[in-house]
This record gives structure tokens, C-alpha cells and sequence, in this order.
């Protein structure tokens, strides 16, 4: 029997290596499995933009699951109040192109809205039985009527006037499920899409849902929408009073986490947690190095599928916290009316004169505010950390080096009182006491920092090269990567360090 290609055009691109592996191994163990949404959305799953949904046999669950940790997967276990035992979610890395990829393995197939899949539809079995392998190295996927019927179900159940994703979404949303009924219609055998109706559904429903599926799926009345859903309440995981409950909470809890993240910024899971726990990965270097560039990168690689915090450790163009912000904006206005600087500082016109009455006032404020703020963020990551998050960090605040790379500041000024001194210390002692799990130190020659900071005093570009080096971080995972070299190999680099942590 042939089989049918969906209308997918035949030069399909090929799975990544490791897809591949993946899907050979699946074979080799006999497991029942297939891809269970749309073969044309393979190639964005092959590249990272989505995610790659399996169907797997329960009764083969565990050997499924040690299959996917040996192709080099990874879990990643959803967020509190939004896991379901009948989902599991695997990401795993992909060196050629950098992508992560991410298998969202299905033991039971669960529908619903965006926020909350509440339905069952309790035929997986027999969709597996009936799947079979689409040509080349690609996965088997289910049969067109079986996938026909799937997304029909999944058109009535996912529908909701509450979702604010659905609300968000909804052109884009449609356009898909018309794409995929438009795919799968020439492939359809009405009778085994009427079997296979009836395996789910009474002979009266079976055939109007048959009708709606060849008529025009798209405008099913919604008369028929709530019966299929009342059809499907047997296998519901909440019904009635506790379903809307569920279903308000997480609306609510969704809308409350996205108000966070754009103006909180407390650490609250949402999304996806991190694989084993959470981790702090600081990027250092000297200014010009690339941090800000590689902290932004890894956020946007992994943010789409685990939750990730970046925070900012420097006192320039970063954000600061609340502490530091109203010292921030005053020292700009200050900085305008001084010419040199004193001996110590690290950028501008600067001086072999000790520092003045005035100016070691001013920086005294200055260093409280800044350690102020550092402790402030200490605890944020850890938070961040525990509860499961990734947490990216451009700089990470030390005590081994005074003069160097966000150490202690009062160093610049003999006269500072030692109970001052002392303060600003504690802060410091507690970022030793809890370094980073990575620490990428980003490697760059004299001429590279100071065609990136021409403000820079050249001598000291050379000094706290050196510096660099002698920084240890105790505790800390230390890798070295040479950030003279191509963006997209140091980018390489850098993300192939960080899945080597997760």
C-alpha cells in the first residue's frame, strides 16, 4: 500500500542528527510511536521553531523514555500547576545548527485549550496500530484519517472566548488548522474515517462528524462543538464547577505572569523549569568582551522553552534595581562636571592625585549604593535558582581582585571607615559563598578592548587582562572562550558550554 505524503513536497528537509537517532532507535526497540500533529510542520521542528509532538504507547513509556536520555535529551519538566503524568517534555541540542530542539512526548492524547487541556480522546491505541513511516528518515505519523479526525477534535476542544492565548492568537491559530485540513482532505478515505469516528463517537454523532470533517471543518456549528465535547466528558480530568475553577486560576495566573515579567521581574515559574534544578551562568570579561551579547543570546536560545532570568550585574547600560537607579541617574549629572578622575578609576581623563574630600564622599554613596544593589540581585538569582529557572548573569560580583571586574570598590579610598569597609565586604563574602554553576570567561587581546572602549586607559586594558585570568570563583564550573573569533562560533561555543550544564 502506498504511502500518502499529505501533498508535503518530497524534498522534505532531513531530520537533524539527532532526530534521526531518535527515530532509529524508536524502530530498532519496536516501540508504538508516531509524530501525531501535521508532517509540514517537520522542518520548524527540525529547526528549533516548534516543538516536535510524539505519541507514545504507555506500555512502552519507560523504555521510550531511556531511549530518549541516551540520543542525548535532556527533561524538562513543565511548571507548578501546569504539568500533566500524561505529558513529558525532553529538549535536547543540536550542534550543527545550534538549535534546541524540544520532543513533547504524549502518553495519552490530551486536548483542550492552550491553558489548560482538560479532555481526553481515548483512542491512541488504534492510531498507533494505523500509523506508518513517512519515506526518508523521517518519523511515522498517523494515518490521514486518523489525523483528520484529531484535528477536528482538537478544533472543537481547544476553542475558548477565556483563553487569552486563543485571544492573543486566534487569526494565527485558525490559519493552521485550516492549513492542516487542507493538507490532509485529498488523503481521506471517508469510510475508515467513518470507522474510525465510530471508534469514538455513537453512529448518529460519528456521522456528523464525518460530514462537518469533508463538508467544511472549519464552520462546525456550535451545537456540534459541544457535543463532541460532551462526548468526550467520560475521560474529562475535571469537570463542571472545578474545570471553570481550574481554568480562571490559570487565565489568571497567566495574566499575572506576563504583568510580571514586563514590570516585576520577580521570579515566578510559568513556563518550563530547568532540567535538574536551576542554575546561575555568568558571563565575565573585561568591558568590550562581549558579555552583554552573549548573556542576550543564551536568554533568547533557551527562553522559548525553559524560564530564564537575565540580570545585570554592571552599573552601565544594564538595568539596576530600584536601590541603585536614583544613584545611577545622579551620578550621570555629576559625572558631567568632573574633568579628570582620580587615581583608580578605569575610564576618561584620569589622574596620579589621590582622591578628594568631595569626590570620596560621592563615591563612598556610590559604592554602598552599587553593593546595595549587588545583594539585592544575589538573592533574586538564588531565589530564581531554586525555584527552578535558568538565570543568566552579564558580570557576577567577586572578592579576589579589588581592582577588577566588579570587586569592592572602597579599595579607592584609604580613608573609608572600616565598619564601611566591613559592610561592603559582607556583600561580597555572600556572592564567594555562592558562585555561579558556569562561569564563561570571555577572552579578547589588548586591541580588540580597546577598539570596543576607547575611553579605556590602555594600561589598564593590559591589567585587567591578566586579571581575568587569575579570577577563579570558587566552586564554579570555569570555561575559557576565545571571543576574538567569528560571532557564530563563539556563539557556538558558548551555547554548546551551557547545554553541557543543564
Amino acid at each position: 500500500m502506498a504511502i500518502p505524503d499529505y501533498g508535503v513536497e518530497n524534498d522534505r528537509p532531513a531530520p537533524p542528527p539527532l532526530y534521526e537517532r531518535l527515530f532509529e532507535a524508536f524502530e530498532r526497540a519496536d516501540l508504538a510511536w508516531c509524530s501525531w500533529k501535521s508532517p509540514s510542520r517537520l522542518p520548524d521542528a527540525y529547526a528549533g521553531r516548534s516543538d516536535l509532538d510524539l505519541l507514545i504507547a504507555r506500555t512502552d513509556r519507560q523504555q521510550a523514555l531511556q531511549i530518549l536520555v541516551d540520543c542525548g535529551f535532556k527533561p524538562a519538566p513543565d511548571g507548578p500547576g501546569r504539568d500533566d503524568p500524561a505529558m513529558s517534555s525532553f529538549l535536547g541540542f543540536d550542534p550543527v545548527s545550534g538549535a534546541l530542539l524540544h520532543a513533547h512526548v504524549h502518553f495519552r492524547l490530551i486536548l483542550g485549550p492552550s491553558l489548560f487541556k482538560n479532555a481526553r480522546l481515548p483512542c491512541e491505541t488504534a492510531f498507533l496500530e494505523r500509523s506508518r513511516l513517512l519515506p526518508g528518515r523521517n518519523p511515522r505519523v498517523l494515518a490521514p484519517e486518523d489525523a483528520a479526525l484529531l484535528l477536528f477534535v482538537r478544533r472543537q476542544l481547544e476553542f475558548s472566548r477565556f483563553d487569552p492565548v486563543q485571544i492573543a492568537r486566534r487569526e494565527q491559530i485558525d490559519q493552521k488548522f485550516r492549513a492542516d485540513f487542507a493538507e490532509l482532505a485529498p488523503a481521506i478515505d471517508s469510510v475508515g474515517l467513518r470507522s474510525a469516528a465510530e471508534e469514538v463517537f455513537d453512529s448518529d454523532l460519528a456521522g456528523r462528524v464525518v460530514r462537518a470533517i469533508i463538508d467544511d471543518p472549519m464552520g462546525a456549528p456550535a451545537s456540534l462543538r459541544r457535543e463532541v465535547a460532551g462526548a468526550l466528558s467520560l475521560p474529562r480530568r475535571c469537570g463542571g464547577v472545578e474545570a471553570a475553577l481550574v481554568g480562571a486560576a490559570r487565565t489568571a495566573a497567566f495574566l499575572f505572569g506576563a504583568f510580571n515579567r514586563r514590570h516585576l521581574r520577580t521570579p515566578r515559574i510559568w513556563g518550563r523549569r530547568a532540567p535538574g534544578g536551576g542554575l546561575v551562568i555568568a558571563f565575565v570579561g573585561v568591558d568590550g568582551s562581549g558579555k552583554s551579547t552573549a548573556a542576550t543570546t543564551i536568554r533568547n536560545w533557551l527562553g522559548p522553552e525553559i524560564d530564564v532570568v537575565r540580570v545585570y550585574f554592571g552599573t552601565g547600560d544594564g538595568a539596576p534595581s530600584l536601590v541603585l537607579a536614583p544613584f545611577k541617574a545622579l551620578a550621570g549629572l555629576i559625572a558631567r562636571f568632573i574633568k579628570t578622575k582620580p587615581k583608580g578609576a578605569s575610564h576618561g581623563n584620569i589622574s596620579d592625585r589621590p582622591p578628594g574630600p568631595v569626590y570620596s564622599a560621592l563615591f563612598a554613596v556610590w559604592a554602598m549604593a552599587v553593593a546595595l544593589d549587588k545583594r539585592h540581585k544575589l538573592i533574586t538569582i538564588q531565589r530564581a535558582a531554586r525555584r527552578g529557572f535558568i538565570v543568566v548573569t552579564d558580570r557576577y560580583p567577586q572578592n579576589e581582585i579589588e581592582n577588577f571586574n566588579d570587586g569592592p570598590l572602597l579599595y579607592r579610598l584609604p580613608a573609608a571607615p572600616d565598619w564601611l569597609r566591613r559592610f561592603e565586604q559582607a556583600i561580597y563574602m555572600r556572592a564567594h559563598r555562592a558562585p555561579p554553576d558556569l562561569v564563561v570567561k570571555l577572552q579578547v587581546g589588548p586591541e580588540t578592548v580597546q577598539k570596543r572602549e576607547p575611553d579605556m586607559n590602555p594600561a589598564l586594558i593590559v591589567e585587567r587582562l591578566a586579571s581575568l585570568e587569575r579570577l577563579q570563583f570558587p566552586g564554579a564550573q570555569i570555561i575559557r572562550i576565545d571571543a576574538r573569533a567569528p560571532l557564530e562560533d563563539v556563539t557556538g561555543k558558548v551555547k554548546q558550554a551551557v547545554w553541557n550544564v543543564l
